[in-house]
C-alpha cells in the first residue's frame, strides 16, 4: 500500500492548516486505496488567531505540532524525526499555517523563507522521483522547494507575481482544477483561495490527491 506524508501547519486557517482541506486530503488518500502519515514541525507559531474574531491573541503562544495533532487525532510526527524514505508522496494542505509557520510568507512575501526541516524532507522526496501536492497558499513555497516549477494559487495576481519572482511559474486555476508540473512531479490547486464551499474545495483536492497517488 502507498504511504503519503502529509505535512501539517498548526490547526485553524487563520494560524495553521485549513481543517477542511487538510480533512479532505486524508479522506482522500484512503478512498484513493493508500495511507497517510501526518507529521509538523516541532515549533512555536507565529502567533495565535481568535477564529471568532478574527484578531491576534497576543497573550498566546501555541506549538505547531501540539496543535496539528489536533487534526491528526494524536497520530502525528515530529517532521524532523521522520525519514522520507518511508513514503511514496508528500502533500501539504493550506491555511495560513502554511504562510506563517512553514514558512514567513505571510511577512515575508517574495522574500520567503522556509522551515529547515521541511526543506529537507521535501526535497528529499523530491530528489527520489517522488510525487509532491501543494494546495491553496502552499504552493507559494514551491519555487524556495524546487525551483522554477509550475504551481498555481488560484487566480491572485500579486501572489502570483510573487512566486514568479521567486523563480517559479505560476498558472491560473479554478478550485475545481489542478495544475501539474509533469516533468518535477508536483501537483497544486487552489482549494479554499477560490473555493467558496467544502464541496468545491474538494473538487480540487480529490483531483490532487488522485493524480499524486497516480505519479506514485
Amino acid at each position: 500500500m502507498k504511504k503519503v506524508a502529509v505535512v501539517l501547519s498548526g490547526c485553524g486557517v487563520y494560524d495553521g492548516s485549513e481543517i477542511y482541506e487538510s480533512v479532505l486530503t486524508l479522506l482522500a488518500i484512503e478512498q484513493g486505496g493508500a495511507s497517510y502519515q501526518c507529521m509538523a514541525p516541532n515549533i512555536d507559531q507565529m502567533h495565535v488567531i481568535d477564529h471568532r474574531s478574527g484578531e491576534v491573541m497576543a497573550d498566546q503562544q501555541r506549538n505547531v505540532l501540539t496543535e496539528a495533532a489536533r487534526l491528526a487525532r494524536g497520530e502525528i510526527l515530529d517532521l524532523a524525526e521522520a525519514n522520507p524514505a518511508d513514503y511514496d508522496a508528500l502533500i501539504i494542505p493550506g491555511g495560513f499555517g502554511a504562510a506563517k509557520n512553514l514558512s514567513n510568507f505571510a511577512v515575508a512575501g517574495a522574500a520567503a523563507v522556509v522551515n529547515p526541516d521541511l526543506i529537507t524532507f521535501a526535497q528529499a522526496i523530491h530528489a527520489a522521483g517522488k510525487p509532491v501536492g501543494l494546495i491553496c497558499i502552499a504552493p507559494t513555497m514551491t519555487p524556495l522547494l524546487f525551483g522554477d516549477a509550475l504551481c498555481t494559487i488560484g487566480n491572485d495576481k500579486e501572489i502570483a507575481t510573487a512566486i514568479e519572482t521567486m523563480g517559479g511559474q505560476h498558472q491560473d486555476c479554478d478550485c475545481s482544477s489542478i495544475v501539474i508540473d509533469d516533468t518535477r512531479k508536483i501537483v497544486t490547486t487552489p482549494a479554499y483561495m477560490l473555493a467558496g464551499s467544502i464541496s468545491e474545495a474538494a473538487a480540487g483536492i480529490n483531483k490532487l490527491v488522485d493524480k499524486v497517488l497516480q505519479l506514485s
